[in-house]
C-alpha cells in the first residue's frame, strides 16, 4: 500500500505533466504558468519555477504577485540582490501582506540581508 508522501508525491508529478502539456499548446496561457511554477518549488526544482516567474513578470508587469514569487524563487536560488529588488518592486506594485513576508521560508535568505529589513521598514512606515 502506498505511502501518503508518496501519493503526494505521484499526485505533483501528475500535475507538473498536465501543465507542462497544457503549455505546450498555449506557452503564454499565465493560469498555468502560475500553478506551473509553485509545482516546481514545491518540488524543489527552483531554477525551473524562477525561469517561469521571470516569464510570468514579462507577461504581467503589473501583478504584485508575480514580483512577490519571482523574489521568493530568487531567494530559495541564494540571488539575495535579484530577490531584494523583486520584492521591492512587488511593494511598488501594491503587495502589502508585510507579516507573511516576515515569516515566508522561502525569504529566509533574504531576511538576514540588512537591505531587506529596510526594504520592509520604510514601507510599513507608508501604510
Amino acid at each position: 500500500m502506498p505511502r501518503n508522501e508518496d501519493r503526494k508525491s505521484d499526485n505533483i508529478k501528475f500535475e507538473i505533466e498536465f501543465y507542462e502539456k497544457i503549455l505546450e499548446d498555449r506557452p503564454n496561457f499565465t493560469d498555468a504558468l502560475k500553478v506551473l511554477a509553485e509545482l516546481y518549488t514545491k518540488s524543489g526544482m527552483h531554477k525551473k519555477g524562477l525561469e517561469l516567474d521571470k516569464k510570468l513578470a514579462g507577461l504581467l508587469p503589473c501583478d504584485s504577485l508575480v514580483y512577490y514569487n519571482l523574489a521568493c524563487s530568487y531567494s530559495l536560488l541564494g540571488d539575495i540582490d535579484n530577490s531584494l529588488k523583486s520584492i521591492k518592486k512587488s511593494i511598488e506594485l501594491g503587495y502589502s501582506d508585510f507579516a507573511y513576508i516576515n515569516k515566508d521560508p522561502d525569504l529566509a535568505n533574504v531576511r538576514q540581508d540588512k537591505r531587506f529589513e529596510n526594504i520592509i521598514s520604510r514601507n510599513i512606515d507608508k501604510k
